[in-house]
């Protein structure tokens, strides 16, 4: 039988991924398991003006980012999982797919729970998928949550 003790979601904050959610406190709860709740902060694209950066580019700006992903994580944490479901909340820099993957690695998840938002088209070849390249390149399984196509937005 698939033993589960720690469970991975990885959130952008959308709405899809607080339904990712339920089904991640769902299963934690099922196999008390510990819920590891995780946000990427992406690097920022950095436009080639041609003159200086100043004013365009604070250096405090990733460390506000991180800042405000923490405490938003930690709200999340309070008001949406039951005191019954363990829960470690952590912040990373970099490309948000492989950072889920590397987190999933260190510590030691055995679930990934996470929500794709079902683009199609144009919004997927540009952007791609996160959750398409977490399943493809993750050594645990993982869970993809969809959102309902009449609330898609494309």
């Amino acid at each position: 039988m698939l033993s589960i003790k720690r469970i991975l979601w990885p959130t952008d904050f959308s709405e899809p991924s607080y339904r990712a959610l339920r089904a991640a406190e769902e299963l934690a709860q099922n196999f008390s398991a510990e819920l590891v709740v995780l946000h990427v902060v992406p690097p920022i694209p950095v436009m080639p003006t041609g003159g200086s950066l100043e004013g365009i580019f604070s250096a405090s700006y990733p460390l506000e980012m991180e800042s405000q992903a923490r405490e938003a994580l930690r709200k999340v944490v309070e008001q949406n999982i039951s005191g019954e479901t363990r829960a470690e909340a952590l912040v990373v820099h970099g490309n948000v797919a492989g950072e889920i993957v590397n987190v999933a690695n260190k510590e030691n998840v055995d679930l990934i729970v996470m929500a794709t938002h079902g683009t199609t088209g144009w919004q997927r070849f540009v952007f791609g998928s996160v959750a398409e390249k977490v399943i493809r390149m993750a050594h645990c399984p993982v869970l993809s949550i969809q959102f309902p196509p009449e609330e898609r937005e494309e």
